[in-house]
């Protein structure tokens, strides 16, 4: 080491890093070293030795903030660190491998897409709406309907013409329209509120099918709308703040 420590420029050429980045460490508290009578940065050994365990972590892609906190710690154990950084990385990788092969059936699916017919198309729709219903809530829905609604429910959307899709489609989105009308009344038995009931109340129909509706089926359903962040955030995404719980209400006050 050079008498009295290393500049800037003396320790950026041995660490082979510019002098830019020691002045970024300086600033942001990572690595500081003493000043000079004319308050000229002077690297020690123990700067040195920091600056190694630095640039060795970060050959790793340990983010600076990581860094800080761990060279902060008195007790840092780097080999135990850098094991808990490599698992972290494995699961990247291989969220990121999923990702890539989402991506890659995606665009093989936008291309088989292109080349299907107006029908074709409509049908894969329907098909990819009851996977996504399966992904989603098959498992709870099928815990609380049990196996044969649910199946049923499926055959229903997958045997409907284009015209009952699109009245369907547009059902769903009068009632959270409606819900919306409704809420600014602040009256689960207004008339806006008793449309929302209808509505609600005709599309599950469409979905479970006229003999397997029932008041009391559709109480329970809109509970559980409560206890389910998902559906939460769908209807008061899409109508505002609380909209799930008036939406129980007004079933609740109107059905049955």
């Amino acid at each position: 080491m050079a008498k009295g420590g290393y500049s800037v420029a003396q320790l950026a050429k041995l660490a082979q890093v510019t002098e830019r980045t020691l002045r970024y460490y300086d600033q942001i508290g990572l690595l500081v070293p003493a000043r000079d009578s004319n308050g000229y940065r002077v690297y020690g050994e123990a700067d040195v030795r920091q600056l190694q365990r630095i640039l060795l972590l970060r050959s790793c892609d340990v983010p600076l903030s990581a860094i800080a906190e761990a060279l902060a710690d008195p007790h840092l154990d780097i080999a135990r660190m850098l094991q808990d950084h490599l698992a972290d990385l494995r699961r990247q990788r291989e969220h990121l491998a999923q990702v890539i092969s989402a991506t890659e059936k995606t665009i093989g699916g936008l291309e088989r897409f292109a080349e299907m017919s107006d029908n074709e198309k409509f049908e894969q729709l329907k098909r990819d709406s009851v996977v996504r219903f399966e992904e989603e809530y098959g498992e709870e829905a099928r815990q609380l309907y049990g196996d044969e609604v649910i199946d049923a429910s499926n055959e229903r959307m997958l045997g409907m013409s284009q015209l009952a899709w699109d009245a369907k489609e547009e059902l769903e989105q009068r009632i959270k329209d409606e819900l919306v009308r409704a809420m600014a009344t602040d009256d689960p038995t207004s008339p806006a509120s008793r449309m929302v009931a209808g509505m609600h109340a005709q599309w599950i129909k469409v979905h479970w099918g006229e003999d397997a509706y029932t008041p009391e089926a559709h109480v329970a359903l809109a509970e559980g709308y409560l206890a389910d962040p998902r559906f939460i955030a769908y209807y008061d995404g899409a109508c505002g703040e609380g909209a799930t719980e008036f939406l129980r209400d007004i079933i609740k006050a109107n059905v049955g």
